[in-house]
């Protein structure tokens, strides 16, 4: 089909130079380039430039540092000290109720909650946009969705 539409659009185009509808005017066919094969893993650098080095975090192995503190958790540049840990009593009730395995199931959860009917809504954008790419697009003019 492109080739096709190649071969037309030329064809009209040396049939507009030889009428000399457009005497004053140039005309081109720019068809964009091929793509090159891979670009990925085989590029290479340029002279002169030095590969970033990773940066390396220390790790603490202090015992009794990681004991007692939350370690990673201070975000200043200079000073301040990482979150002390405090005994289970000191943190709210919520804290230990929270699910921290894999996500529910619909049949799992509570009809009654905002977080199902979250869940039915996503997956019914999910569904219906698996279908609406998976159709044939037409292109109507009375209808904004067709």
């Amino acid at each position: 089909m492109a080739a096709l539409m190649k071969l037309l659009e030329r064809r009209l185009l040396n049939t507009v130079n030889a009428l000399g509808l457009f005497p004053n005017h140039t005309i081109v066919c720019n068809y964009a380039a091929p793509n090159i094969a891979s670009l990925g893993k085989s590029k290479k650098l340029k002279a002169g430039a030095a590969p970033v080095e990773k940066k390396r975090l220390p790790v603490e192995t202090d015992i009794n540092k990681l004991v007692t503190f939350c370690c990673g958790t201070n975000i200043l540049k200079e000073g301040g000290q990482d979150i002390k840990l405090q005994p289970d009593s000191e943190y709210p009730d919520w804290l230990w109720q929270l699910h921290i395995g894999k996500p529910k199931t619909l049949d799992e959860m509570d009809p009654n909650t905002l977080q199902y009917w979250r869940k039915v809504r996503k997956g019914g954008m999910k569904r219906r946009n698996l279908l609406l790419s998976k159709r044939k697009k037409t292109i109507t003019f009375d209808k904004v969705y067709s």
